[in-house]
C-alpha cells in the first residue's frame, strides 16, 4: 500500500525550506487540508497531504486512518506504518529534515500524528480537534505539541483534549493548549494560533 499525496510548493519559489504535513479527519481528504493554504500564509513552507490508504465506507471521495469496527488495531497499525515509513523518507525526497516539518492532524488525524510524531525528531505536531491513542511505552523525547479543541465538540468530546493534555505533560512533554467556544472544525482563530505556533517552532523566512 502507498499514500495518495497532495503537494503544495512553498512561496514565494522553489526549493522549500520547511515542511507542514497535514492528516485529515475520519471520512476526509486531503484536498479539504489543501483549502486552508492561503490562510496560513507560510513562505518558504512546503505543504503536504497524505490521503489515508483506506476509503471511508459511507463517505464518497473521504478516507479513513482506521475504522471503529474489529478491524480497528488492524488498520491503525497498517496506516501507523506507512506514515511513519512515509516521514522518514521525507528528508531525502524533499531535502527538509525531520527537524523543520511540522506535522498537523484534525480528528482522528490528530491521533495519528500523535501516535507517528512523538517518536520522530518533528519541530513540532499540531492536534485539531483530536484524541490520542495508548501509549504504549513513554517516548524518550519528543516535539513541543499545539493541542486545539472545540468547547461545543460533539464528535470528539473536550474531555478527550483534556486527557490528551494531561497525559502528554505528565510525560513531560511540552504543550500549548488552547479551547475556542466552537463545534467540530477549523476557524480562522485556530488558523491563526497555527501559524504563531509553526512560526516559533520553525520559523518561516521572513523571520529569520
Amino acid at each position: 500500500m502507498t499514500l495518495d499525496i497532495i503537494a503544495v510548493p512553498p512561496q514565494p519559489t522553489p526549493p522549500p525550506q520547511k515542511l507542514l504535513v497535514g492528516l485529515h479527519g475520519w471520512g476526509g481528504n486531503a484536498k479539504e487540508l489543501e483549502a486552508v493554504v492561503p490562510a496560513l500564509d507560510l513562505p518558504g513552507f512546503q505543504y503536504l497531504f497524505p490521503n489515508a490508504p483506506f476509503p471511508h465506507p459511507r463517505v464518497l471521495g473521504g478516507f479513513m486512518w482506521y475504522d471503529f469496527d474489529e478491524q480497528r488495531d488492524q488498520k491503525a497499525h497498517t496506516s501507523a506504518g506507512l506514515l511513519s515509513s512515509w516521514l522518514n523518507s521525507l528528508p531525502e525526497h524533499t531535502g527538509v529534515a525531520l527537524e523543520q516539518t511540522i506535522l498537523c492532524g484534525f480528528s482522528q488525524g490528530g491521533a495519528m500524528a500523535l501516535e507517528v510524531g512523538l517518536t520522530l525528531p518533528l519541530a513540532g505536531i499540531i492536534v485539531l480537534s483530536g484524541y490520542l491513542h495508548p501509549i504504549q511505552r513513554s517516548p524518550e523525547s519528543a516535539p513541543p505539541v499545539l493541542i486545539v479543541h472545540g468547547t461545543q465538540d460533539a464528535v470528539v468530546p473536550l474531555a478527550a483534549a483534556h486527557h490528551t493534555r494531561d497525559t502528554l505533560t505528565s510525560l513531560g512533554i511540552t504543550v500549548l493548549y488552547q479551547e475556542f467556544p466552537m463545534e467540530h472544525e477549523i476557524r480562522p482563530e485556530v488558523l491563526a494560533l497555527i501559524q504563531s505556533f509553526v512560526t516559533k517552532q520553525a520559523p518561516i523566512l521572513s523571520s529569520q
